[in-house]
């Protein structure tokens, strides 16, 4: 695919210029066909009749960007393919992009350059949301047009949607997630037969749920852009991926999983937004907004998630409790919130209007994350003498973190202690940590790992 020119052109069209005429297709470009890309262009072909019939007008696909054009794609017409991506989208007649390539760049040029000729736009595209969605916002209010992105986290769940429409009137205090299929099916392979990381992210690669490089997956990166977005939509905030603690899961270990199991958890990666409680000083409150393995009950509806589906967790003052699941990848499911957005942009176009723009007036402040409050399970390993029960409880009290329970399993010469704390602030856990590796009867501290969803 190629750029040759972001500049937009010297009149773009306006949002209304469509034809009154009712019989006229409405020109959707597709910028990628792979897996994603092409089951939206295969949907787009053969549900053309129940497609009009919803939107009110023909979407007729009018041209895809690609890098390899003559590659056989069966099902669609050779003509429809380019590799001259900017022309397709600054065409005069294109009112629908489609943006399912990925990545930073050429994306977000693209993306811009058709907002500016006056075409609403769909995208599946996290990354560049999470990175820079205040700049497309922006661009998509100035041109009076749409920028939908439901696709962008958790597949086919339609959680954008609620988050940005349904809920617009209630106060979200926290969304909880496991935005990340390929993590989840290697967490629960782990937990329910006992496997190892490096042989489950073997099969999930085999499977077709990891990539052949899957750091984006297994360090959090991919789950950190969801939670940004996530985060942003709940708390009317602009967060970015850079604001998202992150911690992946390529450290959590069979002896992770097993600690777990006993305390009656199952450890999953999670995507966690809060917004915090009015503070006492009237400084305003704020979000947080992280990424990391975690202890969850079994009985928290987030435990019984496995395989690589995914689930969202919100939780708000008037609405309470809402659980959203399903598949969270694949081309199938990905596509089906992609036609949902299209479908939706396109009856807007109809009718002249516009759906929802960014909002961010609530300007909270991303607390770091050692102002976050959580429980704690950690694994030392320790000399087996008289007193070393006594001096780590003193390293605890010392840093104000309260011990909820310990256990203490004898290895001959050494021994195992297995603390879990009460709520303590993350600061004073890692302050704690610090200290508890100088002490001469402490040999390690193999795991630290919170627990959530009490």
């Amino acid at each position: 695919m190629t750029v040759t020119d972001v500049r937009p052109p010297a009149e773009p069209r306006s949002r209304q210029a469509s034809s009154p005429d009712g019989s006229r297709p409405l020109k959707v470009a597709l910028l990628g066909c792979g897996t994603v890309g092409s089951e939206v262009a295969r949907l787009l072909v053969e549900q053309a009749d129940d497609l009009r019939a919803r939107v009110g007008r023909p979407l007729e696909l009018v041209g895809i960007a690609v890098r390899r054009p003559n590659r056989e794609r069966p099902g669609l017409d050779p003509a429809l393919f380019t590799t001259d991506a900017h022309a397709l989208v600054t065409r005069p007649d294109v009112d629908l992009v489609v943006e399912v390539i990925g990545g930073l760049e050429p994306a977000r040029a693209l993306i811009l350059a058709a907002l500016a000729n006056g075409a609403s736009v769909v995208t599946a595209n996290k990354a560049l949301l999470a990175a820079d969605g205040a700049t497309l916002y922006a661009a998509a209010e100035e041109h009076a047009v749409d920028l939908y992105f439901e696709a962008a986290v958790a597949g086919a769940i339609p959680i954008i949607r609620p988050l940005r429409e349904s809920l617009v009137g209630d106060e979200i205090t926290a969304v909880t997630g496991i935005v990340n299929g390929t993590t989840n099916f290697i967490l629960d392979k782990m937990d329910t037969e006992g496997a190892g990381f490096a042989e489950t992210l073997a099969l999930a690669q085999e499977l077709g749920y990891a990539e052949a490089d899957p750091t984006a997956d297994v360090e959090g990166f991919d789950a950190a852009a969801k939670a940004a977005i996530l985060a942003s939509l709940a708390f009317h905030t602009r967060v970015t991926g850079a604001d998202v603690y992150r911690e992946g899961i390529t450290d959590v270990s069979a002896s992770d999983i097993a600690s777990a199991r006993e305390i009656g958890c199952v450890v999953k990666l999670v995507a966690l937004c809060q917004l915090s409680e009015e503070p006492e000083d009237g400084s305003g409150r704020s979000v947080s907004v992280r990424v990391h393995p975690a202890m969850i009950p079994r009985t928290h509806p987030l435990a019984a998630v496995g395989g690589a589906y995914n689930a969202v967790f919100v939780e708000s003052r008037s609405a309470g409790r809402l659980m959203f699941y399903g598949p969270g990848a694949g081309g199938s499911p990905t596509a089906s919130a992609v036609l949902g957005d299209l479908v939706t942009v396109a009856r807007n176009r109809v009718r002249g209007a516009v759906g929802p723009g960014e909002s961010s007036y609530a300007a909270r402040r991303v607390s770091p994350i050692g102002e976050v409050t959580t429980r704690y399970h950690l694994s030392l390993e320790v000399a087996d003498v008289a007193g070393v029960l006594a001096s780590v409880a003193q390293v605890f009290a010392e840093h104000d973190v309260s011990i909820q329970t310990v256990r203490q399993n004898g290895r001959g010469a050494d021994a195992q202690l297995v603390v879990v704390t009460h709520r303590a602030r993350d600061a004073a856990l890692s302050a704690t940590v610090e200290a508890l590796r100088d002490l001469a009867s402490v040999r390690d501290v193999t795991s630290v790992m919170r627990v959530e969803g009490e």
